[in-house]
């Protein structure tokens, strides 16, 4: 048996995680960030049919960072990632090149199959991740500041208090390694 097969995530009713989800091919086409309208659309749909809280959030053009906290009875994320990936798959044309093996199962060729999760473990694993997401688009080339990129929560916190707008402006201890 394929030992990929046996793949078990770990379920924790009520937690908060943090995902990282990749487009199956990460080299050509900014698909997140030219289709954010509909992806927010497949995320808020989502959150209808099985609510859950989104702490902090990045859309990169090829992948993205999302910190969830699941309902205090419900450790699903599984289900409504891939019904996230589903929804957005389904409403763009069918034109990008499968392998065989997706065409066998039925599969479109835009997400990688699956999706890295951890689950925060306390303030202080929260507070690096919120930190990871926000400068990611400066840690891949995408902007100066967190501030010049448009598709993350940054502004959200900036405007809540929590960042300042300077916040990774430069290489110090405001900002994460």
């Amino acid at each position: 048996m394929d030992a990929v097969s046996n793949y078990r995530r770990l379920r924790n009713d009520g937690s908060t995680w943090f995902f990282t989800v990749n487009l199956h091919d990460r080299r050509h086409d900014p698909m997140l960030v030219r289709n954010i309208a509909l992806l927010r659309n497949c995320v808020a749909a989502e959150r209808t049919r099985r609510p859950f809280v989104i702490a902090g959030w990045v859309v990169l053009p090829d992948h993205m960072h999302w910190l969830w906290r699941l309902p205090t009875d419900d450790s699903d994320y599984s289900t409504r990632w891939r019904r996230i990936k589903t929804d957005f798959s389904v409403l763009l044309p069918n034109v990008e090149p499968k392998s065989d093996s997706r065409i066998a199962r039925g599969e479109r060729g835009i997400w990688q199959r699956r999706f890295w999760e951890h689950r925060i473990k306390d303030d202080n694993d929260f507070r690096r991740h919120m930190d990871y997401i926000h400068f990611n688009p400066v840690k891949h080339g995408l902007a100066s500041t967190p501030r010049e990129w448009p598709h993350s929560s940054f502004h959200e916190y900036v405007a809540r208090g929590v960042y300042p707008e300077s916040w990774g402006a430069s290489m110090d201890e405001d900002a994460p390694s």
